[in-house]
């Protein structure tokens, strides 16, 4: 292996703005729909919101601590900052001249137009200015600032405006007040244009008519803003004895941290500027000053509208799981034999079924679940409630550290406790991550479990869009593990050696090195060796040196990566035998699936954990082996599809750019997203068929 190469790794952050960049080439390509571009291009700017709270704040408070240490890819804090400053405003420049040049003049052509200012007519005016004063003059209240009282507290990632006025007679300083734009305003506001989907945008109509809050004074400017607070903010778990307690802090911690981000208007006025970042103190390179509307996340809703179904997808509905009736017990269907399921191609519903039928069922006597993310009115967590309504032991570990989801995790946590669930508040230091469901039914031949694991959370409003697995089983050995794991997660068990499933932080890293060394060594011997991964994320150094072995060895080593990939592919004398792609679609990305020849016996897994250092050593995460032979097999044909892709795919190059992968020669055109829809159709057809070709007789009921 050469050890000339340096450096061995791609930094972390760049990788993850590289991963955002692939998403806004959707939005850029004409290929796709126009209303599903506009919509990657909300997602690109909900991903930077997201990257700065985080990534941007963590890095901001390391280099304002003085801390200089290196990351694997020898950058410090400092010259991260510098080098993301750089990368996000060309992204930001390309986002507008997406949205400019591109899909607003397109929608408009279409009959969705938005009317900027000096465009509305004096029937517009007159619309807006009663619209005004009846909808939006009532319901804002302008902050004025004084130098005494220092500036006032601005919500983070919220529309504001700033508006300028006149000195006071005798002053040189000229007065600003603040107006929150409420979050119970609806950033569109419709015109009456026969024909047509016409709007403004609500601060666009405040700007418009701001001076009517200002009543006998001058308004020399009126300028909408934005800002992004550090929300890198965690609770001190060995100071804070009542968890809960903690995290309710920390949510009001983040209202008031740092500003690392100022989006405004381009047209701002130099004064106006200073007097805002002096205020809030933003850095400069913080500041993005933008031609075009704030918080593109508008764009969601207008690719959401109705009646254009010819600027979107053809709809793709999940489709009813091969095998799995839904008119029988889920308990009798999953005794015949274990179920793959490939979401969002097929549905979800089973493993929600799972969860209510037992809530439900009188031979079951307890539910232990790990809950991480939920949608906000949870089918799952309702049947929680219920089986522990119902007298069974209901055990739940709700995540109350999932960023961004606490607030909704402590109300379910406590709604779960008021039903009579254990509830346990996720474990010290560490983050359960875990895709677990475990059922105890008393049968007639003794105690049976029934279990899901999956890649995805517990989230069927999600599971229409990600692209996950999960598996249903009763096997004997995969229960007897996941009772295990539950009691040692729960209780104050001695951590155990698994021997069919892995967990994390306990031996998931040793047996995944374990699992590509002993592919080297293989090779070494003359045996055919090969590895498959598919994961959302690599960064783990261990990780990527044992897979820098193997491709030195002489292993084929295929990767599908969504997003951050830190290891190099590609490179003589490094990673010549390693390729990575990358696929961004319709569906997000996902599933964690791993592939090791292993001698011919050919190992298969699912996991909820990506090789990153967070994921091995800070939380609790499951890698879980699929051994019956038509699960492998699916496993496998999904993973050779995301590799056959030549529509979606890209392909990393050592230098870290991505390049399209396109069918040339003998490749044919194939969409990988597209063959997983389309087999799981035929695969529910063909269920069906058979279904139909059945006769049931209806027998009578048993006397009770």
């Amino acid at each position: 292996m050469s050890p000339a190469v340096e450096p061995r790794y791609f930094n972390r952050e760049l990788s993850w703005l590289a991963f955002n960049q692939r998403v806004l080439e959707e939005a850029q390509d004409p290929d796709v729909p126009l209303l599903e571009r506009l919509k990657f291009l909300a997602i690109t700017s909900s991903n930077l919101d997201e990257f700065f709270m985080v990534r941007v704040g963590g890095l901001s408070a390391l280099a304002e601590a003085g801390r200089r240490k290196k990351d694997p890819a020898g950058l410090t804090p400092s010259a991260q900052l510098k080098e993301i400053s750089r990368r996000t405003h060309e992204m930001v420049a390309l986002q507008y001249e997406c949205y400019r040049d591109a899909l607003e003049p397109q929608c408009a052509s279409h009959g969705i137009t938005r009317i900027r200012r000096e465009e509305l007519t004096k029937d517009h005016l007159l619309y807006l200015e009663q619209f005004f004063m009846e909808q939006i003059y009532p319901v804002l209240t302008p902050m004025g600032i004084h130098k005494e009282q220092g500036f006032p507290l601005v919500k983070d990632l919220s529309l504001h405006v700033i508006a300028r006025l006149k000195p006071e007679e005798g002053s040189k300083d000229s007065r600003i007040a603040v107006i929150p734009i409420e979050l119970g305003l609806d950033r569109f506001v419709r015109l009456p244009v026969p024909g047509r989907h016409a709007y403004v945008l609500v601060e666009d109509v405040v700007c418009l008519f701001c001076d009517r809050f200002f009543a006998g004074q001058t308004l020399l400017e009126c300028v909408p803003f934005r800002i992004t607070r550090n929300a890198d903010l965690g609770v001190r778990e060995d100071e804070a004895p009542d968890l809960l307690a903690g995290m309710q802090e920390v949510l009001i911690a983040r209202k008031s941290s740092d500003c690392v981000r100022l989006e405004i208007s381009e047209g701002v006025t130099r004064k106006t500027l200073q007097m805002l970042t002096d205020a809030l103190g933003v850095p400069e390179a913080g500041v993005y000053a933008v031609d075009g509307p704030l918080d593109l996340k508008f764009c969601m809703t207008l690719g959401s509208l109705e009646g254009f179904d010819e600027l979107t997808y053809e709809p793709w509905p999940p489709r009813n799981v091969c095998g799995i009736d839904p008119v029988h017990s889920i308990f009798d269907q999953m005794k015949q034999k274990p179920y793959l399921l490939i979401h969002p191609f097929e549905e979800f519903d089973p493993v929600v079924r799972l969860v209510e039928e037992a809530a439900e069922d009188e031979g079951v006597i307890a539910i232990k679940q790990v809950l991480y993310r939920t949608s906000r009115r949870s089918p799952i967590v309702a049947a929680l409630m219920k089986a522990a309504r119902n007298g069974k032991y209901v055990t739940v570990i709700v995540e109350l550290k999932a960023r961004f989801d606490e607030a909704r995790n402590i109300e379910q946590a406590q709604a779960l406790e008021r039903e009579g669930a254990q509830v346990i508040y996720g474990i010290r230091g560490l983050k359960t991550h875990a895709k677990c469901c475990l059922v105890l039914r008393r049968e007639s031949d003794g105690i049976r479990r029934y279990m899901h694991f999956g890649t995805g959370n517990y989230n069927e409003s999600t599971a229409l869009l990600y692209s996950d697995v999960s598996y249903l089983t009763c096997d004997e050995d995969l229960g007897n593990e996941a009772a295990v794991f539950f009691n040692t997660i729960a209780g104050f068990s001695e951590p155990p050696r698994f021997r069919i499933i892995e967990a994390a932080p306990l031996g998931l890293r040793d047996r995944l090195v374990e699992l590509i060394d002993g592919e080297a060594e293989r090779k070494k011997q003359g045996q055919e060796a090969s590895i498959m991964a598919k994961i959302n994320s690599l960064v783990d150094p261990a990780i990527i040196d044992a897979l820098y072995r193997a491709s030195d060895a002489g292993v084929k080593v295929r990767m599908n990566i969504r997003g951050i990939c830190c290891l190099r592919p590609g490179v003589p004398g490094l990673s010549e035998n390693i390729t990575v792609t990358s696929i961004v679609d319709r569906f997000l990305e996902h599933s964690r699936i791993f592939y090791f020849h292993h001698g011919g016996s050919e190992l298969t897994f699912i996991s909820s954990a990506d090789w990153m250092t967070r994921n091995l050593d800070r939380r609790i995460e499951l890698l879980v082996p699929i051994h019956d032979r038509a699960g492998k097999r699916r496993l496998v044909e999904v993973m050779d599809t995301y590799f056959k892709d030549t529509v979606k795919a890209r392909r990393l190059m050592p230098d870290g750019t991505y390049e399209r992968v396109r069918a040339g020669g003998r490749k044919k055109r194939l969409r990988s997203q597209e063959v997983l829809y389309d087999t799981a159709a035929e695969r529910a057809r063909r269920a069906e068929s058979a279904r139909q070709k059945m006769f049931e007789p209806h027998r009578p009921q048993e006397a009770g």
